[in-house]
């Protein structure tokens, strides 16, 4: 028979990208969604296959499946500012609600599961490149905390599943991601720039631009999921991002050369919280899991913008 693998958040940008990652691996595949920020259309390709299944289920309730479950990639919470800022108190439910009853799912299925945090919980980083054992420098009454405390209250949840009751669990902290299936309107800095540049209108940088970010293509971020999945002995957690390091302004300026664009770059005040930089220390995941990206920005983005111009076509 063949492993089933639960991906929560299935129908979203990672999500669905690797529900048919996994099919192409062999696993039966359960999307859990409630398509609060997922969309029908990213998995709507999956559901002539016998091997997936789509299910409309909110992670913040307890889930029954029938059968056994091997692995369990724990995805679901909106993972955008505008998207997690829209309801706050919703986002935390999300987060700590649904690690609570994902971790007595998998506690009770015996599976493995692997909690996708990110680099929000290191706040606005006063350690830089940031290593997985930095604390972290974050302000719990912004803003940006629903998202940002409520992914390390679930990281704590995991590891006290772990402790106690001997779950299975994984930990990697995912950062900025993007690729096609990214939301044109999700307010985040890839797709802003890339669909106003489409667009011909302003590509508003938030701040002076001098800000940092490091970005990883979709496909490096899949392989180093299922390398963390299949690991034995390792929990982490564990940093999964491109150590490659741009400010926003040279990445609107790089979008603008792509795209070819006579959209003109303007900046707007930055936002409460914004971090400052932004960038991974991998060693860790290089030693433990033998990954590393591979995906250049120049390439990804290519790919991006294709899918974008497509899109709004």
């Amino acid at each position: 028979m063949k492993k089933t693998a639960v991906v929560t958040g299935g129908a979203g940008f990672v999500g669905s990208h690797l529900c048919e990652r996994l099919l192409h691996d062999g696993y039966r595949v359960v999307s859990i969604d409630n398509f609060y920020t997922g969309r029908k259309e990213h998995i709507a390709h999956l559901l002539s296959n016998p091997d997936f299944e789509s299910i409309e289920a909110d992670v913040e309730y307890s889930l029954s499946l029938d059968g056994p479950i091997a692995h369990i990639y724990h995805l679901a919470c909106p993972a955008s500012p505008v998207a997690y800022q829209r309801d706050p108190v919703k986002t935390v439910r999300t987060n700590v609600l649904g690690m609570i009853n994902m971790l007595e799912f998998a506690r009770n299925k015996g599976a493995r599961i692997l909690q996708a945090s990110t680099s929000e919980v290191y706040g606005d980083p006063l350690e830089h490149p940031q290593t997985e054992n930095y604390r972290g420098h974050v302000n719990t009454l912004g803003p940006r905390a629903c998202y940002d405390e409520g992914k390390r209250c679930a990281e704590t949840l995991c590891m006290d599943y772990h402790r106690q009751h001997g779950t299975d669990v994984k930990i990697v902290r995912i950062f900025n991601t993007y690729g096609p299936r990214m939301a044109p309107d999700d307010g985040r800095v890839v797709s802003n720039f890339v669909v106003s540049a489409l667009k011909g209108e302003d590509i508003v940088v938030y701040g002076d631009g001098a800000q940092t970010r490091s970005f990883q293509y979709i496909d490096d971020l899949l392989n180093g999921l299922v390398a963390m999945m299949k690991k034995e002995d390792f929990v982490g957690p564990v940093n999964l991002g491109n150590p490659g390091e741009y400010t926003m302004n040279e990445l609107a300026e790089k979008v603008q050369q792509m795209t070819g664009t006579k959209s003109s770059i303007v900046f707007r005040p930055l936002p409460e919280d914004d971090p400052r930089k932004r960038c991974p220390n991998i060693s860790l995941a290089k030693k433990n899991l033998g990954w590393k990206p591979v995906i250049s920005l120049d390439e990804g983005l290519g790919k991006t913008i294709t899918y974008f111009k497509e899109m709004l076509i």
